[in-house]
């Protein structure tokens, strides 16, 4: 028997019609800017599946931009949130896009930025406000953002996991989950842990020799 929370019976705390459209892509705008330098004057959002043919008329655009805002889904202002992205001087493009074998609620989102490559994420909305993030530039990931989250890009040399673990541990951190892909020599690792997640945490890791890239990201709303 499936395992029910309570955001699959009450739904989220939101502002518009629909969980999957408006909620989970207002987290899923606010996840991607967590993940990317929030620097960028322009977004562009590819959308697949049911996001395409329904963005406008469920609002999922107005929820989108609203989170790349850093607005949470009870937010009021997610309906002017076009025109507050305008306002600050962002560009904001749409354009429907199959993205290929993905859920039908997807977006890819590409920041981009005057001194610097563009960077993307792409994330689905998956019911009752919930999302999955499955990648971050090019890095095949998954992870919910219910839990916070630590992402980080090393150079796999061994001992690194290990490393990284003992600085958790002397800040009294439980990993909740942990997964690890490597292409060549690069890895990727996404903790999920039990505490929120404080800067001195990030600094410590990102600190060590091997770290290429690191993130922290703390629940976003539902």
């Amino acid at each position: 028997m499936k395992d029910y929370g309570i955001f699959d019976i009450l739904g989220p705390v939101m502002i518009g019609p629909s969980s999957s459209h408006t909620a989970g892509a207002t987290r899923l705008g606010k996840m991607a800017r967590e993940i990317a330098d929030n620097t960028f004057y322009k977004v562009t959002f590819y959308l697949h599946g049911s996001f395409a043919k329904t963005y406008k008329g469920h609002g999922t655009d107005r929820a989108l931009v609203a989170g790349i805002l850093g607005m949470e889904p009870s937010d009021e202002r997610i309906r002017d949130s076009l025109n507050i992205a305008k306002e600050k001087g962002i560009q904001i493009e749409f354009i429907e896009k199959d993205l290929g074998y993905e859920h039908p609620n997807t977006v890819k989102i590409v920041f981009s930025y005057y001194d610097k490559e563009d960077y993307y994420i792409v994330g689905s909305s998956i019911g009752g406000g919930n999302i999955l993030i499955t990648d971050v530039n090019g890095n095949k990931v998954e992870f919910s953002g219910n839990y916070p989250t630590i992402l980080i890009r090393y150079i796999d040399q061994k001992g690194s996991i290990s490393r990284i673990s003992s600085i958790l541990a002397k800040e009294d951190i439980n990993i909740a989950t942990m997964k690890v892909s490597r292409e060549g020599k690069i890895a990727t690792m996404i903790m999920e842990i039990d505490n929120p997640i404080k800067d001195n945490i990030i600094n410590n890791i990102a600190n060590l020799d091997e770290i290429i890239y690191i993130t922290g990201i703390n629940p976003i709303g539902r």
